[in-house]
């Protein structure tokens, strides 16, 4: 078989074999859980991503070093802070890094993770490498965009180099929050209707009791959004 019809007929087997019966899952599955046909796992999740803002600009800025410290910093945070918040990584991709929540409160969990990933930034990662490297410093900026609901987990990839996709608008939305035109980085933050719909009390005002969120906004397609500048220490 030519490699041209390997690919053939492993397309044309994806395109008409049937999915069957897809459960719902309860926790994040690993790849050999599944196969690399039409399988799956259906999951209730509310999905983060953190990113960071404007990494482009600071590679052509800095040495290529300095600028993985840079990344390293604000991944290592950001991984910190949704493990203690009950969240699953996924994926890591480049600059930013993928996480599921699920169960109960798994909205106040994910925004609760975010908004110490916007103290993080500001209060650790910023301060230091401004000490460290004065006028070499360059401010890091960083988006976090939180979307909830159902979404498809399957395999993907192939022998060795498997990996998860996740499909459904949560997924796709809460990547979409980290940029798109009409929105800079004064509001780290950014979480769907739904997300915002589902918050608590303590996810929706400050310690001073002053509301977080401004909001909606119905530039993203089909899902309105909220936006803050909160940040929250850890407790």
């Amino acid at each position: 078989m030519t490699f041209r019809e390997e690919l053939d007929e492993k397309v044309r087997q994806l395109a008409r074999e049937s999915w069957g019966d897809v459960p719902d899952g309860y926790a994040v599955p690993v790849p050999d859980d599944l196969t690399f046909g039409n399988t799956g796992r259906r999951l209730s999740a509310c999905v983060l991503y953190a990113d960071i803002c404007g990494s482009t600009k600071m590679v052509d800025a800095l040495t290529d070093t300095l600028a993985a410290e840079y990344y390293k910093a604000f991944l290592h945070c950001a991984a910190k802070i949704v493990k203690r918040n009950g969240g699953d990584i996924t994926a890591y991709d480049g600059d930013r890094l993928m996480a599921v929540f699920l169960g109960k409160g798994k909205e106040d969990a994910a925004v609760g993770a975010a908004l110490e990933i916007n103290f993080a930034v500001n209060e650790i990662v910023n301060p230091h490498f401004a000490s460290i490297y004065a006028i070499h410093h360059r401010v890091l900026q960083h988006t976090v965009g939180v979307d909830s609901g159902r979404v498809l987990v399957s395999k993907t990839g192939v022998r060795i180099d498997s990996d998860l996709v996740w499909v459904g608008a949560a997924a796709n939305y809460a990547a979409k929050l980290n940029s798109f035109d009409g929105l800079d980085s004064d509001y780290p933050l950014r979480v769907t209707h739904e997300v915002f719909a589902k918050l608590t009390r303590s996810s929706l005002f400050g310690t001073n009791g002053d509301q977080m969120w401004e909001g909606p906004y119905t530039n993203i397609g089909q899902r309105q959004h909220y936006r803050t500048r909160f940040q929250r220490q850890f407790p």
